[in-house]
This record gives C-alpha cells, sequence and structure tokens, in this order.
C-alpha cells in the first residue's frame, strides 16, 4: 500500500516554486523529507540516538550533504566508478548548514544527532545547495527531536540591480552580489557570500530581502508539519546542574577573573593566571567531591569566566588584552620573504601570523571540478593550512579539515574578483597559518593580496580583511573590532568582512543568540569598514602597488592565437615536434582549442628559450602573400635553381628557379647565387603548371631594355 503524502508548496513569486513533501521515504529515520524545485530533488533525514554518552558536554551533530553523480546522470570520475571523499563543495554545503542548525539546538541536549542531506536529481537551472537548509530543517521538524526553531536558507543575488532568490548557475553569472542567507523567523543567523565591491547599506538590503523569503518557508514547514501530525518532541536526560558547586565556583572565583580580564596581557599569560585561578577553585573541594563533580566544578568555572569577562567588556569597555571595542591589535608586514617562490609575503596582526605564496602555472594547472552539479575549472585558487603549532598544541594531523576547506574558500572569494580578466596565469595561492589568536582566515586575506601583488599579479585593487565580535546581555552591547580567539569563544558574534577601498568583496556572520538587530549589523559593519582601511593602509604601506613584472626566476606566460589547422602541425606526429621543442628551449607550451582557433601559452624563464618557440610558431603559421617581398637565404643549390628559406619563417622553403633568377639566360646557377646568400625574392602565388609555389629574384629588378637587332 502507498503511504500517505504530506506536500507544502512554496510560491517564489516569478512562476517558480519549491514543495515539501514527507511520509513517502526513509520512514524509519526520525525526520524526513524531499525537496523539489524544477527537477532538483533533495532527500534529507534527520536521526538522533535515545541516549547520551556519559561525558559528552557537548552536541555531537554531524551534518552531512552528498550529491550523487546519478541525480546528473553521471558516471563518478576515476578509477573506482563510486562516490568517495566529499568534495570541496559539498563539505562547504554541509558548513553552510550546520552553522546555522547546531546553535539552535537546546544547550543541554547531548544526543549523536546526524542529519544527511542527499542530492538524488540535479536539475542544470537549480543549485541545489541553496535548497539544504530548508531540508534539513524540514526534516527536523517533522521528528521529535529536540530543536529550538525552524530555519531555512537562500542564495540572494543582484542582477541588473534587482535582488533575486534561489538565481539559477546561469543568472548568477551576471550577479554582483552571491550570498547565502541563513535565519529563524525572528533572525539572521548565518551570512557567507562575495560581492563585487558593494557598499555596507546594499548588503544589509540584500539580507534583509532574503529574510523575507525565509520566513515564507518556514511558514510552510510549519504547515507542513501540522498536516503531519506535529510529533511531542522526547523527553531527553539534560545536564547534571548543582547550584550549591555553583554558588561555591562563582564566589570563589568571578572577582579574580575580572581583575585579571580587565588588566590587559598576552594569550599564554592570561591563560596561566586562569589555570592559576582554577586550581585555587579546586582546592576548595576535597578528593572525594572533586571524583563525584569534578565535571561541575570544571563547567561552572567556564561559565564564570565567560560571565566576568564579557562584563568587563560591557561594563568597562576593556577587552582582554587592554583594547577598547574599536582599537585593531599592532600589525607588521613583509614581502619577497621566500627568495625562490614566484611571490610571498608575512602578515602579523597581535598574536595571528600567515605566510602566504603564490604560484603561476598555465591553464594545465588550472583546478579541476566536477561533480553532479558543477563541473569547470578554476584559474584561480587558494588553499588554507592550520597546523596544531599555530595555536602551540601537539594535535595528529588527519587530513585537509572542514574548517580549513571553508576558511580557505572564504579567503578565495574575497580576491578573486580582484584578479583581472586578462591575467594569463593560473595562480594557487597557500596560505600556512603560523600563530592564531583571532581570525587567520582574515590574515590569510591581508597576506594573499600582498604575495599576489609581490609576485607581479596585477591586481585589479587590494583587498583587506577583519573580524568583528559582539558580546550583549539583551539590554547593553558591544561590537568589537579585530576580535580574539577567546573573544570569538566568550561572544554571541563571529562576523567577517573583507574589501577594497570602495567595497565589500566577501563576508561571513555567525550568530550565536536569537534576535541580533539590524541595526547592530549595521553598526558591525561601519566600525569593520573603519578597521577594515586601517589594515589596507598598513597593507599599501608595505607594497601599495602590484610589482610591473613577475620575479626572474618566475615563469613568464606568453600567450599566441593561431589558425586551427596550424594546430597539427606545431604538435607534430605523436606530439614529437611540441616535445622537441620544450626540450630545446626549456619551456612549456599548452595549446587549447577555442572557436577552431589555437590558443597557445608558453611558459619558461629563458626569454631566449620563449623568443625561439615564438619563431618556431611564426615559422609553422608563416603564409607568404602575392606580391610581397621577402628576405630569404640559400641554402641547397641545384642544378635547376636554389632552395631558399624564409628568413622570418625557418623551416620554410620554396625552390627559387634557375629561370627566375635574372632576366638573362642563366646557364649555372652558382653565377648568380651561392649557399648562404641571403637577398629579396617575390612571391607569385601558385605556379598553375607545377601546382607549387613560386618566387622570383629577377621580378624585383627591372627588366633591361631589349637589345634592337642590326640589318
Amino acid at each position: 500500500m502507498i503511504p500517505q503524502l504530506f506536500v507544502e508548496k512554496i510560491d517564489l513569486g516569478d512562476g517558480r516554486s519549491i514543495t515539501i513533501e514527507t511520509g513517502r521515504l526513509a520512514k524509519q529515520a526520525d525526520g524526513s523529507v524531499v525537496v523539489r524545485m524544477g527537477d532538483t530533488m533533495i532527500l534529507a533525514t534527520a536521526v538522533s540516538a535515545r541516549t547520551s554518552n556519559p561525558g559528552v558536554d557537548f552536541l555531537p551533530l554531524t551534518v552531512d550533504y552528498r550529491e550523487k553523480f546519478a541525480a546528473a546522470g553521471r558516471f563518478p570520475g576515476g578509477f573506482f566508478k563510486r562516490e568517495a571523499r566529499p568534495s570541496d563543495s559539498e563539505v562547504l554545503t554541509m558548513r553552510l548548514v550546520d552553522r546555522v542548525l547546531r546553535p539552535l539546538f537546546p544547550d543541554d541536549y547531548h544526543a549523536e544527532t546526524q542529519v544527511m542531506i542527499q542530492l538524488m536529481s540535479h536539475d542544470e537551472e537549480v543549485m541545489p545547495d541553496a535548497l539544504a537548509g530548508l531540508a534539513a530543517s524540514a526534516a527536523l521538524a517533522v521528528s521529535d527531536i529536540p530543536f529550538y526553531n525552524l530555519i531555512s536558507e537562500v542564495r540572494v543575488a543582484r542582477i541588473d540591480g534587482k535582488l533575486v532568490i534561489n538565481p539559477s548557475r546561469e543568472d548568477l553569472e551576471k550577479s554582483d552580489i552571491d550570498m547565502m542567507i541563513g535565519a529563524s523567523m525572528d533572525s539572521v543567523a548565518m551570512v557567507e557570500g562575495e560581492m563585487k565591491e558593494i557598499s555596507e547599506a546594499e548588503m544589509i538590503e540584500a539580507i534583509k530581502f532574503a529574510h523575507e523569503a525565509i520566513k515564507v518557508q518556514i511558514q510552510a514547514q510549519y504547515r507542513l508539519q501540522e498536516a503531519f501530525g506535529k510529533k511531542e518532541i522526547r523527553t531527553y536526560e539534560g545536564e547534571r546542574e548543582n547550584e550549591e558547586i555553583y554558588a561555591k565556583v562563582k564566589a570563589a572565583a568571578y572577582d579574580k577573573i575580572y581583575a585579571i580580564a580587565k588588566v590587559g596581557s598576552a594569550k599564554h599569560e592570561r591563560g596561566a593566571a586562569f589555570a592559576e585561578v582554577k586550581e585555587e577553585v579546586k582546592a576548595l573541594f576535597t578528593e572525594e567531591e572533586l571524583a563525584a563533580d569534578g565535571d561541575l566544578v570544571s563547567k561552572y568555572f567556564y561559565k564564570t569566566n565567560k560571565e566576568a569577562v564579557r562584563n568587563v567588556v560591557l561594563e568597562l569597555g576593556v577587552r582582554l588584552d587592554g583594547r577598547k571595542t574599536t582599537d585593531i591589535r599592532p600589525i607588521w608586514c613583509e614581502t619577497d620573504y621566500l627568495p625562490r617562490v614566484h611571490g610571498s609575503s608575512l602578515f602579523t596582526r597581535g598574536e595571528t601570523q600567515a605566510l602566504a605564496t603564490v604560484t603561476l602555472g598555465t591553464s594545465r594547472e588550472a583546478n579541476q571540478i566536477d561533480s553532479p552539479s558543477e563541473q569547470g575549472e578554476e584559474k584561480f585558487y587558494l588553499h588554507y593550512n592550520f597546523p596544531p603549532f599555530s595555536t602551540g598544541e601537539a594535535k595528529p594531523l588527519r587530513g585537509t579539515s572542514r574548517r580549513e576547506v571553508g576558511h580557505g574558500n572564504l579567503a578565495q572569494r574575497a580576491l578573486k574578483n580582484m584578479i583581472p580578466a586578462d591575467c594569463p596565469y593560473t595562480i594557487r595561492v597557500v596560505s600556512e597559518v603560523l600563530e592564531s589568536n583571532g581570525s587567520s582566515s582574515m590574515a590569510t586575506v591581508c597576506a594573499g593580496t600582498m604575495a599576489l601583488m609581490d609576485a607581479g599579479v596585477q591586481m585589479v585593487k587590494p583587498v583587506s580583511g577583519i573580524a568583528m565580535g559582539l558580546i550583549t546581555d539583551g539590554e547593553k552591547f558591544a561590537v568589537l573590532s579585530d576580535i580574539l580567539g577567546d573573544e570569538d569563544h566568550l561572544g554571541d558574534m563571529d562576523f567577517k568582512v573583507t574589501g577594497t577601498a570602495d567595497g565589500i568583496t566577501a563576508c561571513q556572520m555567525d550568530i550565536k543568540i536569537d534576535g541580533l538587530r539590524y541595526d547592530i549589523m549595521e553598526q558591525a559593519l561601519a566600525q569593520a569598514r573603519d578597521g577594515r582601511l586601517h589594515i589596507l593602509g598598513k597593507l599599501t604601506e608595505t607594497i601599495a602597488t602590484p610589482r610591473p613584472d613577475v620575479k626572474a626566476h618566475a615563469p613568464k606566460i606568453i600567450t599566441r592565437t593561431i589558425p586551427g589547422n596550424f594546430i597539427g602541425a606545431l604538435i607534430g606526429p605523436g606530439g614529437k615536434v611540441i616535445q622537441e621543442l620544450q626540450k630545446a628551449t626549456g619551456t612549456t607550451i599548452v595549446i587549447n582549442e577555442v572557436d577552431e582557433q589555437g590558443v597557445i601559452e608558453i611558459l619558461g624563464t629563458d626569454p631566449a628559450g620563449i623568443e625561439a618557440v615564438l619563431a618556431k610558431i611564426a615559422s609553422i603559421t608563416f603564409k607568404p602573400v602575392v606580391g610581397e617581398a621577402y628576405e630569404v637565404k640559400v641554402i641547397k643549390m641545384l642544378d635547376f635553381g636554389a632552395v631558399v628559406e624564409y628568413t622570418a619563417a625557418p623551416g620554410n622553403e620554396v625552390l627559387l628557379h634557375v629561370s627566375e633568377l635574372a632576366w638573362e639566360r642563366t646557364e649555372n646557377v652558382a653565377d648568380v647565387v651561392k649557399l648562404g646568400d641571403v637577398f629579396q625574392v617575390k612571391y607569385l602565388g601558385i605556379d598553375p603548371k607545377t601546382k607549387k609555389e613560386k618566387v622570383s629574384k629577377k621580378a624585383l629588378v627591372p627588366r633591361p631594355p631589349r637589345e634592337e637587332k642590326k640589318e
């Protein structure tokens, strides 16, 4: 028997719609829905364990997003024809959903929870990542899993001045805004995206526009929940509490922590002072009490620490390192630090340091994108590495983390629109975070800008970035510029903004509280602009403009376009010609066929080698014009003429017949020309009799007058 199906429709107002259905698929999950827009269909499921693991004091939430190649009627690439580890784009979608969902579960809910989202059918006109948040929330809505507020996410673009919700990929290419917004009915929880130098007011307008669309999608989830039959939220065992222990810990620790926080100190000094206070607190309890309730003592010490530090900021306007709310930490920068890379820079801000390198290559080094929802390549890409020593820790390396993928993507989006469209290089930027206490992704943007300019990449404009924070008690609030790591953990917002002197290029915002007011967001953006411009000034003091050319040891790239019918001659049989040419000249030659034309990229460090390749290309594509004169050199003597080579196109040979040497009758070719002679000939075109090319030496000299016959 076919189960009953429950469906809700969301009208996007422009002829497009989204449907959410439940009741048909994956019924053993705690909640499951299928979200459909056009022919794109996403299955989302939510499952949570009935009990929590002992000792777990956090929410072990896993958000997983996968795109099935069958959804697009394609086979997975590679030897094993099966989907394997998630791609970067899948990881980025997981992060987008996770960051909105996680803060909305109860603080004391610690059961293993898994939200799985799968692309089951793909429509090229619909970008599936914009539907993932809606699908995840709807799956939780029809479950009995404790979840505070339903949410949704949308992509907002601006095309020809008009804001659009969930555009197609083709439409997005025409947009100057590409932002993903996640929100509940009451407040925005997450913003991430890239822009083409828009203003702060334009960004707020786009966020508000997206929020209105999100409210409509949340209302549809509530209707689906009611039609399906809202399940009673499961009971669960929350965290242990003991008000007596909390009062004892707070009484012993609050004033001491407050005193440390208001003085201002460095990270390790401050950490040691807090640790000493914690040991003093633990000394107030017996060994038996600590064995039974040591976890509560640690929990309440952290709670007291958070309250005291936040109150110092709200009451005194003083931060952990002694700065005021708008102060930026000291900055020092350096370029050309690494002698053999194509471009490098060091950016240090307070206790955060990033070393960026730039590598230049041909189109062969482009980053290939091959997923069910997107195919193509990136000629500019950035990789971000966050080793454990950057925070003074020793931890095993387990491959690239989701965090590293996300931070690298943010920095890449911040910089990519400032790479000129006519830049011939494929560019890879790598950021090595060497110290971290504050936003290393924003340090990456700053270091990346300087490294690109040091490499001779002619950036349109330099870009800087800053991370903003927020502390609020519901009434009073403080917006913090250039936040520390501790301020990120103890605060209510992490808002990263990048841009040029003329506008915003990228942003990432995570809100940890409900009900962030737009006036606070506006103040944060205005304060971020001031900080960003201050940092930009420090960058341009170090390197004001891109270097006029690439480094002496960096490869130069020259591009040439030839008619498509010459490509085969340049490659040669089995690639023989191009391989020998690369070996002889020390260059890398890449040929791409575009619109029946051959686009040739020549990459090399030796100008003579590049010139030799250009000469070979000129030779292969040389085509003389009828009636024009050309310089030639005799390379072979024959009884019936001389073989000559065009000096402007070595390798292009033609026969200069004995009859075209001189107006007088020539008995011996050597009487007129000799091996190695250089002179001009006129190109006469194809001889209609021999069907071969014909040139003439005599045609360039006046014909002598005929002698009259004597009677």
